[in-house]
């Protein structure tokens, strides 16, 4: 059956709501952690463990997702990846111990990788430069909604339903992007006549300097970004007392900050190019980060309002460094942007893995250990990408 041509703003709506799954998968259920450890007769933190693990598992499915699009083409990937993320899903729908749900948890997450990766690479394959940067923060400021909705959607359903509901709508709503993406999208990927392996275009990505650069400023954003989720919690419900009603509000706030700095991007790619709009978000993460780190650090009794608002800005400009680090990198890809978008997507989400374990392993119920690790990773960024990209 084929597809029916879409206009540029349906396809970037349909793409968004591809990726959604990603934030919808991993914001969702974080209200209901506790509850989830209560039903599954285990603790908190055991259960905060399927959080790694999906994240882990969510960069393997994008490794091997991006060489199979690049090969067979991104419809077929897709479609494959839903399949496998449905199934996973399924899984702990029916899951009632702590293994059950770890275990379908990384299934979930390597089909939820191996099809969002195609999203930046359809990109890819319609606009470039300038263009591909402004469909790229598009396309995000759609998919920002999930985050925003997601915990609300969360807690509503935990408290009707159970936490079971919560992924019984992942699986709806699985069904319903797969169904969408069949009758609307078209294969964009152009032929290639040579077919490298897997192994050979990975390689041709890490061997270009200032693709790499890219890469390392937006692994670590994303870096930063996963230690504030998931320490989050602990801090805003547990260091300053904030209910779990009130919680997805405070969350919110971050995604509201995003949409702006969003807004305010697409408008200066009319004047900059994305290296430069890249570069300025990266400062606004420094400043903020080190601002955060020394305040929480110093002040005995942290003002909630200061914490937030720092939070905010530091969150707010990973809008700058995504869609612009992304845009930047896969330029250099036109036949193999798949590959590129997939080894970015992995690095991303295996740098937050790593980080959101780090902020687990040293919390003491403070802000600290999720400042610290936030400001670090910035700092990292900076320091690498400048290292690859500095004239040889």
């Amino acid at each position: 059956m084929k597809s029916s041509p879409l206009s540029l703003q349906s396809l970037l709506f349909l793409l968004a709501g591809l990726t959604a799954l990603a934030p919808l998968a991993i914001d969702a259920y974080l209200p209901a952690i506790p509850s989830m450890a209560t039903s599954l007769n285990t603790s908190v933190h055991h259960v905060e463990l399927s959080l790694s693990l999906f994240l882990a598992g969510f960069a393997i499915g994008q490794l091997v997702g991006g060489p199979f699009s690049d090969h067979f083409g991104r419809r077929l990937t897709v479609f494959v990846g839903l399949f496998v993320f449905a199934c996973g899903t399924l899984g702990i729908i029916l899951s009632s111990t702590l293994n059950g749900l770890l275990l379908f948890r990384v299934v979930e997450a390597l089909g939820g990788g191996m099809a969002i990766v195609n999203s930046g690479a359809i990109i890819r394959d319609i606009s470039s430069g300038r263009d591909s940067a402004r469909n790229l923060s598009q396309m995000a400021l759609i998919m920002m909604m999930a985050p925003l909705l997601a915990p609300v959607v969360g807690m509503g359903l935990l408290h009707i339903t159970g936490w079971h509901g919560i992924f019984v709508f992942l699986l709806i709503y699985t069904l319903i992007i797969w169904f969408f993406i069949y009758k609307n999208i078209p294969e964009t990927r152009a032929k290639n006549e040579q077919h490298p392996s897997a192994l050979q275009r990975y390689l041709l990505v890490l061997k270009h300097r200032h693709a790499v650069g890219y890469l390392f400023a937006l692994c670590f954003a994303y870096g930063g970004m996963f230690a504030f989720i998931t320490g989050s919690p602990s801090v805003y419900m547990g260091y300053f007392n904030i209910s779990e009603t009130v919680y997805p509000l405070f969350f919110g706030a971050n995604i509201v900050t995003m949409v702006l700095a969003n807004r305010i991007n697409v408008w200066l790619l009319r004047y900059h190019n994305p290296s430069r709009l890249l570069s300025m978000g990266q400062a606004i993460q420094l400043v903020t980060g080190i601002s955060l780190l020394g305040y929480v650090s110093i002040v005995d009794l942290p003002e909630l309002a200061v914490v937030v608002g720092l939070i905010m800005l530091f969150v707010g400009s990973q809008s700058f460094i995504a869609s612009n680090a992304t845009s930047s990198t896969i330029e250099f890809f036109p036949t193999n942007s798949g590959t590129a978008s997939a080894l970015m997507g992995a690095s991303g989400f295996a740098t937050g893995a790593l980080s959101g374990t780090l902020v687990g392993l040293l919390g003491d119920g403070t802000p600290v250990p999720m400042a610290l690790v936030m400001t670090s990773c910035i700092i990292m960024g900076i320091a690498l990408r400048y290292m690859m990209q500095r004239p040889q």
